[in-house]
């Protein structure tokens, strides 16, 4: 199968056929292409035509190329539509991409279209999604599975599958419950095809499977099915009913999810934003951080400052200040970085202490390597040996330092249950950039007895 490239000559042409209103040819056309290819085509298109695309297809494609969408673009395209229009998209989808979807409704809007839809069991299933927190293990499971009694026999355990197996897009996962409902174990196909057609589930059903509890994080989710290698997993109540199951590509969103708001927090924005957000959400996500930078080069000038007598004595340390403050502010954020990726993987073990010894003898190595090269190269450019080696040792124990801090924060905050990511980037290389400075003048002044 070769892979979609939406071009600008197949938007163009699309763009034309909407213009013109030849249904005929864009239905043809959009057969050729899978839902998450419309969705991208539709992401290019005028909301106008979005739409115009929407309503001409079957729903039973378009709820999930509604899925699939940006959520802005769904959201301006989901304006257009009518409750009754929107309840028959939700109809065709899993109950937790419905209920996304229902999230994204104005308030007004949300009964209106849930009382539209004319499975009422389907219905009843949504409603009971919106209660749960949206990055909950709740928030992220569907009710559509297969689950069996483990009182039935074989031969009712196949005719009961058979009729619930309708509903589900996928069968991951065969589950066992009791008579209250309550997850027991899993099924494998295999015993259930070779088990004599009068046995009872409770007699060849695995007890052991692995199960979340719907108030847990999405994160702590990902983790789990990340270290299992599982494709689904169970979800269950406070007292152990089961009650949906959360599959890989809801989990595989929340990872990404994750990374880009880590990814956000590390290049100093304080709130998700995306390209195509307004000038005025982008500037209110940026400048906390760069105020936090300004405020971090006025401190650094500040210290400079007070040691102005010695930089007009020794002009050769002013032009090595940019140098200590680069490279604390490297090493503290390849120190924090390390640790935040360990902390979001789950592979960070021991203690804080042994991390910070392991750490501190790294940038020892580190900066002892840097500092001889350095003072070979000071010393042959300027002559002067002490110089020289002031700011050698400056760089070693700034290096040393810096990797400290950078190793100590995100631990601490990850400690406290505050986001470690917000450690790396800004916070980390303005914090370096002062403690850097101040360390390398007072040491070049205990050297040099200024």
């Amino acid at each position: 199968m070769t892979p979609f490239k939406l071009t600008d000559e197949l938007l163009e042409e699309i763009r034309q056929l909407i213009a013109d209103k030849k249904n005929a040819a864009l239905q043809t056309m959009m057969k050729e292409f899978h839902y998450a290819d419309i969705a991208e085509i539709a992401d290019e298109l005028e909301v106008e035509e979005a739409t115009y695309l929407i309503k001409l297809l079957e729903s039973e494609k378009t709820s999930d190329i509604l899925a699939e969408m940006h959520e802005d673009i769904r959201e301006a395209v989901l304006k257009n539509l009518t409750a009754k229009e929107i309840a028959g998209e939700l109809s065709e989808l899993d109950t937790d991409d419905a209920a996304d979807i229902i999230n994204e409704l104005p308030k007004d809007l949300v009964q209106e279209v849930i009382s539209e839809i004319e499975d009422r069991d389907h219905a009843k299933d949504i409603v009971d999604l919106l209660r749960y927190e949206e990055d909950s293990a709740g928030g992220l499971m569907a009710k559509e599975l297969v689950k069996v009694n483990e009182n039935w026999t074989v031969t009712s355990c196949v005719k009961e599958m058979r009729a619930q197996a309708e509903n589900v897009t996928r069968v991951h996962s065969i589950y066992v419950v009791d008579d209250e409902g309550k997850l027991k174990g899993r099924l494998s196909l295999k015993d259930l095809l070779t088990a004599p057609t009068k046995s009872h589930i409770k007699d060849i059903y695995i007890p052991k499977v692995d199960s979340v509890n719907v108030n847990e994080k999405g994160e702590e989710v990902a983790k789990i099915m990340s270290k299992y290698d599982l494709e689904a997993i169970p979800v269950v109540d406070e007292i152990g009913r089961l009650v949906g199951r959360i599959t890989i590509d809801d989990i595989v969103d929340v990872i990404r999810e994750e990374a880009d708001k880590d990814y956000q927090m590390a290049a100093g924005i304080s709130q998700d934003v995306e390209v195509s957000d307004s000038i005025w959400i982008l500037t209110r996500a940026r400048l906390p951080w760069l105020i936090l930078g300004l405020l971090g080069g006025l401190g650094a000038a500040a210290i400079m400052g007070t040691f102005e007598d010695m930089i007009s004595k020794h002009a050769v340390l002013f032009f090595f200040t940019p140098l200590i403050a680069a490279m604390a502010g490297n090493v503290g954020v390849q120190s924090s970085a390390i640790v935040v990726q360990g902390l979001a993987n789950d592979d960070l073990k021991g203690s804080v202490r042994n991390h910070l010894l392991k750490e501190m003898l790294l940038a020892l190595l580190n900066g002892f390597i840097l500092a001889i090269l350095l003072l070979i190269f000071t010393w042959i450019w300027k002559d002067a040996f002490s110089t020289a080696l002031a700011i050698s040792l400056s760089l070693v124990v700034v290096i040393v330092v810096a990797g400290l801090i950078g190793t100590f924060i995100p631990l601490f905050l990850h400690k406290r249950n505050i986001d470690p990511a917000i450690a790396t980037g800004p916070f980390i290389t303005t914090s370096n950039d002062i403690f850097g400075i101040l360390i390398y003048f007072w040491i070049a002044k205990m050297i040099l007895g200024i």
